[in-house]
């Protein structure tokens, strides 16, 4: 739906910080990507995960996506899970690329989101 605002850019990131696992990446100073992490009964909720543009393709989205999976096992979970909005093609093509497997699509509040989740063992 045109118009709606990314739920991110309304998101309350300081409560994040306070009932969640935030993570930044930092380089020179300035913090180029973030991954908020969810602990639920069944699994863990990636939550949010962002890079600078300035910053694409230099594989700090890979380390958050990774970092978030060691984090999920030390929490002794074995599932991972995220969604993301149905026009962030290249952030979809590195989930599947990294093992993430597609669950379903739906729209919700006036978003299509692509849901994708992740098995995790013990030693991967």
């Amino acid at each position: 739906m045109e118009g709606l605002r990314p739920g991110p850019m309304d998101a309350d990131y300081a409560a994040a910080v306070a009932d969640a696992e935030a993570w930044v990446v930092e380089r020179a100073g300035e913090v180029v990507g973030f991954v908020v992490l969810v602990a639920e009964p069944d699994g863990m909720l990636l939550d949010n995960v962002a890079v600078l543009p300035s910053h694409h393709g230099l594989g700090v989205g890979r380390s958050l996506l990774e970092l978030a999976e060691r984090r999920a096992r030390a929490a002794g979970q074995t599932r991972i899970r995220l969604f993301t909005h149905v026009t962030m093609v290249e952030n979809q093509r590195l989930y599947e690329r990294t093992g993430w497997v597609e669950t379903h699509r739906t729209t919700e509040r006036g978003f299509t989101r692509v849901f994708y989740d992740k098995r995790l063992t013990a030693q991967q």
